[in-house]
């Protein structure tokens, strides 16, 4: 059966939450130990303490669970744009953020998870596209202030798809690094004063 595209759920109440976070749990802990091939519907509800059937009947196949939590590790509901009165602050704190974030162990599982999914990869993960949401939520507003940006995509492929790659196949990710990419992508934009004011690291 092919892997459905997972929604991106948001927090259900009262029981539906508890399983919901019972399984997500039980996930992480069995990413820790298994490969993500080895991870089936049984073991995930065995170490939930949930029935089978209740996994089966909302994700479907452990593929669809997998790539769901690894997009539910990336796509946090308290997770907002940074304004920090410039484009270029914005874009420094935001890769910042992400640079940290995804380089933490249960984070860095996850989105392997979501990599090694077995039966073939979503055309376009939901967690790319909340990073396509939030870049184009910065640009209008840096639009808002009479700034120049890069494109949407331009960042994307220069910023995010670089931090992505180097978390999932084991390289360095830090704060130089997320700031040598931003340095990167701010100087295809071509506005000399933009360049010099924020490349020079006094912003």
């Amino acid at each position: 059966m092919a892997t459905k595209t997972p929604e991106v759920r948001r927090r259900p109440g009262g029981r539906s939450a508890r399983v919901q976070n019972a399984v997500y749990d039980a996930v992480g802990e069995l990413m820790a130990r298994e490969r993500p091939d080895h991870i089936t519907i049984p073991m995930v509800a065995e170490r939930a303490g949930v029935n089978p059937t209740s996994i089966y009947r909302r994700w479907g196949d452990a593929d669809a669970l997998l790539e769901e939590v690894a997009v539910a590790a990336f796509t946090r509901d308290d997770e907002r744009v940074p304004d920090t009165g410039s484009f270029a602050g914005d874009l420094r704190e935001w890769a910042r953020v992400i640079a940290r974030d995804i380089t933490r162990p249960h984070r860095t599982r996850y989105l392997r998870a979501l990599v090694a999914a077995r039966d073939g990869l979503v055309e376009q993960c939901p967690c790319w596209t909340t990073r396509e949401e939030q870049l184009a939520e910065m640009t209008a507003l840096a639009r808002t202030r009479d700034e120049r940006t890069p494109g949407v995509e331009q960042v994307l492929n220069h910023v995010i798809a670089p931090l992505y790659h180097h978390v999932v196949f084991g390289l360095p990710v830090d704060d130089e690094l997320a700031q040598r990419l931003v340095d990167d992508v701010l100087s295809m934009t071509p506005r000399d004063e933009y360049r010099d004011e924020y490349l020079s690291g006094t912003k």
